[in-house]
């Protein structure tokens, strides 16, 4: 980079951590504050910041990677978390039914479920510590794929751009909590904005595909091996079942298992809702109508990323043809900026990814730091504290969780290597008790502690052992330990109080076996709920390929496959058309509870 470059990445970042002292008062008035921003944030707010912290800069390096090697197979590949097709479940259903539990985190809302008592308080606890466990991982995650990033033109080592990044990321974040982030990644949105829109433009002005290029993949072994493709195979929107790549992607050789595997688990997973900085956003929505709504918008601003993504990787393929076969399919990004971008656009688009990165570090931090404050500190540790006390804990909580994701990231050099063992390791290990926790009515705490912990230690175990199992496996362990872990702990303990349950299936209305509970109410009550529930699983059906389409047309567009991109728009005209009819024509507020009591 020149000194244009570097003034305009200052400005930048003296602005961002501006902006969140800016708001340090606002969020120092309570945890409530610190933690959810007093829940009266506007709906378009919360769903721009979920697109910027879903924006990840870790996370467009392997997607770029993907695309850039394998065509649209890799977006396919991405099903496994990359897509966020988990939000297609929150903007139907999932969103509005953690927003009406009123509550500040995912391991709170445990009592909700489970009651005030040992069962609840336990699963409370374990919940909370699986969350903080999985927000450390997630940081070295992205510390190791910003650390690659940046350290391409800053002129420093990756470990030491990576620890420039999050520490910024958590000074900010510390200072001024929910407000903070949310308000900053708005901002920073802005300028992913501005770079979705360059790319894209620099690689249809530059770029067409000829009908046969080269393209490079990594091997087992470290190196790389230059692979020849046609446009046809690498744009092709409906792969073939299997495929013949050599090394690191030969995992993926059974193609068609692979993706029915990939919808399957992430079906499982919108199911069961994910915790984290998603859930969050939902806890501070006002109400049902506002979930729905910062879902839409966040799906919408997040369709942008696959033409950024397909742009890169196509100026990658341009960049080969023109000059030399790109080898290391992480290093497309950085190398297309360097090549194609010109000076002062070049610190702007660097800036934009900055704030990709920073948007992501700055949710993980504040809704890791919520779990140790509101459930262990407050919860077991000093119930008495003082609000001062909370934001003190608040701050010095971000601080160690950022430490030890930057000492866990040392080891790791793929990224994507740990991106999948976050997905299907880790992530796999946890989803059954967040699943059964909301269809199952006699589903109790010590069914979802025994289950959390069977599949975290399970997961753990595994990637500890060194062993390379194939991704299905990495999958099928750690959940299957969950699930039973998840039945013996409940069927060998009493069930959740019948009051606790009445309170829960009223306020939240959840689809699933929920007879017993449900009985109990009057019958046009039962009538209501059960059209709620019948439409909410229809939407979902047609939620779930509109969104798959709807990024898929925007990659079309910029590979310039006409014939492609019209039968996907013309798919994702119908498709709208009949998400409309079955879910955003019925969002409305928040049905009373006490509506239900007095059966009206």
């Amino acid at each position: 980079m020149q000194i244009l470059d570097y003034v305009i990445v200052i400005v930048y970042l003296l602005a961002i951590v501006g902006l969140g002292f800016f708001f340090q008062r606002k969020a120092s008035q309570g945890i409530e504050s610190y933690f959810l921003g007093d829940r009266n944030l506007p709906w378009w707010a919360l769903g721009a910041s979920g697109m910027a912290s879903n924006t990840d800069i870790a996370g467009t390096m392997v997607i770029v990677a993907l695309i850039y090697a394998l065509g649209i197979k890799g977006f396919f590949i991405e099903i496994r978390g990359g897509i966020v097709l988990v939000m297609a479940f929150f903007m139907i259903f999932m969103g509005k039914w953690n927003r009406r539990s009123q509550m500040m985190t995912l391991a709170e809302w445990m009592q909700f479920r489970f009651g005030s008592g040992k069962e609840g308080n336990i699963a409370r606890l374990i919940s909370a510590v699986a969350n903080l466990v999985i927000s450390i991982w997630i940081i070295s995650y992205f510390a190791v794929g910003g650390g690659k990033f940046f350290s391409q033109f800053l002129g420093i080592d990756e470990r030491s751009a990576a620890i420039f990044m999050i520490v910024l990321a958590m000074v900010y974040t510390a200072a001024s909590g929910f407000y903070g982030v949310i308000w900053t990644d708005v901002f920073q949105g802005i300028f992913i904005f501005i770079a979705v829109i360059y790319v894209c433009i620099l690689a249809l002005q530059t770029v067409t595909l000829p009908a046969d290029f080269a393209i490079s993949v990594p091997l087992d072994s470290g190196e790389f091996q230059e692979i020849s493709t046609t446009l046809s195979n690498w744009s092709n929107i409906s792969p073939q079942m299997q495929l013949d790549l050599p090394g690191q992607y030969s995992s993926y050789n059974l193609f068609g298992v692979t993706v029915f595997f990939y919808v399957l688990k992430t079906s499982l997973e919108g199911f069961s809702g994910v915790g984290g900085y998603m859930s969050q956003r939902y806890f501070a929505a006002k109400s049902d109508r506002e979930a729905g709504l910062l879902s839409l918008f966040w799906i919408l601003l997040l369709s942008f990323r696959w033409p950024l993504v397909t742009a890169f990787a196509i100026l990658g393929i341009h960049y080969g043809l023109t000059n030399e076969v790109i080898a290391d399919p992480e290093l497309v990004l950085p190398k297309v900026i360097e090549a194609y971008v010109p000076v002062g656009m070049k610190g702007l688009l660097v800036a934009a990814f900055m704030a990709a990165a920073m948007s992501t570090f700055d949710s993980i931090i504040n809704a890791s730091a919520a779990y140790w404050v509101k459930d262990i500190y407050q919860q077991i540790i000093n119930p008495r504290a003082s609000e001062k006390q909370l934001i003190l804990q608040s701050q010095l909580a971000s601080l160690i969780v950022v430490v030890l994701g930057l000492l866990f990231s040392f080891p790791v050099v793929n990224i994507n290597d740990i991106w999948g063992w976050l997905t299907l390791g880790l992530g796999s290990g946890l989803f059954m008790p967040l699943l059964l926790r909301w269809y199952w009515w006699r589903f109790n705490g010590y069914g979802f502690a025994a289950g959390t912990l069977g599949g975290m230690v399970g997961a753990i175990a595994l990637k500890l052992s060194g062993v390379q199992l194939e991704e299905y496996i990495n999958f099928l362990i750690p959940s299957s330990i969950s699930l039973i872990g998840c039945i013996l702990g409940t069927l060998l303990t009493p069930p959740t109080d019948h009051a606790v349950l009445d309170n829960f299936y009223k306020i939240t209305r959840p689809f699933g076996f929920w007879h017993p509970i449900r009985k109990n109410l009057p019958d046009n009550i039962q009538a209501k709920i059960n059209r709620e529930n019948q439409r909410d699983i229809l939407a979902t059906a047609i939620a779930v390929p509109w969104q798959l389409v709807l990024f898929m047309t925007g990659m079309m567009f910029i590979t310039k496959q006409w014939q492609q991109f019209g039968t996907l728009l013309l798919g994702l005209i119908l498709l709208s058309i009949g998400l409309y009819f079955t879910w955003f024509r019925h969002l409305s507020s928040e049905v009373k509870v006490d509506l239900l009591d007095s059966g009206e």
